[in-house]
């Protein structure tokens, strides 16, 4: 059985506590919780911080988990997505402890999957990339391994805007490329946080992936796109992504959740199914936020049992 959520990156102005306490009233089930450092955001829906994972301990984990039996919520992964294959070393750096510390701090928690991204040297191709992806990533799922967490990468391309230009600052956006980090790195802890909207603007099917990497999807984040097609016509698939796609709530957009959920269903997927809201027509309050979240879930509950 899948279980829905929502990513707590939206809720950035509440507490853990009103966090969990929403997702109870609105009738999910899990949440994933950001464990950004504390500190100022570098992009939106970063910097958000539910969980302090520095210097974590059992008894920080026991106060959570008093709150998660008092609202019968469970957490279905812990989220961090920065840029570990950045240029500048030292700054990779700091993202490559703090994402060990999100790893323990799951352990600790008994929570078996850490969600982030691969990151990227945006300036570079992906065989410029693949040296520094071997040396950063093998010993960080060696790492994971260790602790008994699974690490589910999110296949967004992280390429939106000119400052991302012409990359992307994140390598695991299709499958070829996850066909290759897997052969590389073989561990079974090793997997994908799986979003189809970020195929969908590549022109990339979101289904059929779901067969081949069936046994790697560890986790699933519900967000949806829609493509201006006049705009595409104008500016071509060359321009800066934002200039002819725009993310929106789960039915406002392009992916077939009905054909998705079928697929996933049949791949046999039983884990969470975690909306992403990230819709620009919805951010202007805490009120509307929470709103987008409550009626993303009345639509994704009509395919899910």
């Amino acid at each position: 059985m899948m279980n829905l959520g929502f990513v707590s990156a939206i809720l950035p102005d509440l507490s853990l506590e009103k966090v969990l306490q929403f997702a109870a009233t609105e009738g999910f089930s899990c949440v994933e919780l950001m464990c950004w450092p504390k500190g100022k955001a570098e992009r939106r829906y970063a910097g958000v911080t539910h969980i302090e994972v520095a210097d974590f301990t059992k008894d920080d984990a026991e106060k959570i988990h008093e709150q998660l039996a008092e609202t019968g919520i469970s957490i279905s992964g812990l989220g961090y997505y920065p840029n570990p294959l950045t240029p500048d070393r030292d700054e990779a750096q700091i993202y490559i402890d703090h994402l060990k510390h999100v790893i323990t701090a799951a352990e600790t928690l008994g929570i078996g999957v850490v969600n982030t991204f691969i990151g990227r040297d945006w300036t570079q191709s992906i065989d410029g990339n693949w040296p520094r992806f071997l040396e950063v990533w093998k010993p960080l799922i060696s790492f994971a391994d260790d602790h008994g967490i699974r690490i589910g990468i999110e296949n967004c391309p992280m390429f939106f805007s000119s400052d991302e230009w012409p990359g992307g600052k994140n390598l695991a956006y299709s499958p070829a490329i996850w066909r290759r980090m897997f052969e590389s790195i073989p561990s079974e802890n090793f997997g994908l946080n799986y979003d189809p909207s970020h195929l969908i603007w590549q022109m990339i099917d979101p289904l059929k992936p779901l067969w081949e990497f069936k046994d790697r999807i560890f986790h699933v984040h519900a967000k949806d796109v829609r493509l201006d097609r006049h705009r595409l016509d104008d500016v071509g698939i060359m321009a800066t992504p934002l200039e002819f796609h725009v993310p929106k709530l789960p039915g406002l957009g392009e992916v077939d959740w009905g054909r998705f959920f079928s697929v996933l269903s049949d791949v046999g997927y039983q884990g969470a199914v975690c909306i992403e809201a990230e819709d620009r027509a919805y951010e202007n309050s805490l009120e509307a936020r929470q709103a987008a979240l409550a009626q993303s879930g009345r639509f994704l509950r009509n395919f899910m049992s």
